[in-house]
């Protein structure tokens, strides 16, 4: 092992309300110590304890067409859920909306910022 793995970080224009999003759809902590303003902002814990999310400013943001492989999705998070229906109402309401294509178990979603998701069940 090289390392222990500290945060995933996603790009965005809009940090704060970002990690709004994941912060009620995961029931995550906003860690204000580790944040920076509207810049940077932390969920989850300290470095060291997971999960923990990060989101950056990017002004400049291309956003994933799924699933358009012009504009790949780059990385996307799968979250477990034991009631699809219930979860995608919550989801939705959230700002999350469905993208094309499903499977067995999984159902495919944009944040607000347009990074793919999965809701999954068992």
């Amino acid at each position: 092992m090289v390392g222990k793995l500290r945060s995933v970080v996603i790009d965005t224009p809009d940090p704060r309300g970002l990690a709004a999003f994941y912060g009620q759809l995961l029931g995550l902590p906003l860690v204000e110590d580790n944040s920076d303003g509207d810049d940077w902002v932390v969920l989850g814990g300290p470095p060291g304890h997971l999960p923990r999310i990060a989101f950056q400013k990017a002004l400049d943001l291309r956003p994933p067409a799924w699933p358009d492989p012009q504009r790949p999705q780059q990385f996307h998070i799968d979250v477990t859920v034991d009631d699809i229906e219930a979860a995608e109402k919550q989801a939705l309401e959230l700002g999350a909306r469905r993208l094309p294509g499903e499977g067995e178990g999984f159902r495919v979603y944009a944040d607000p910022s347009g990074h793919p998701f999965c809701l999954c069940w068992d």
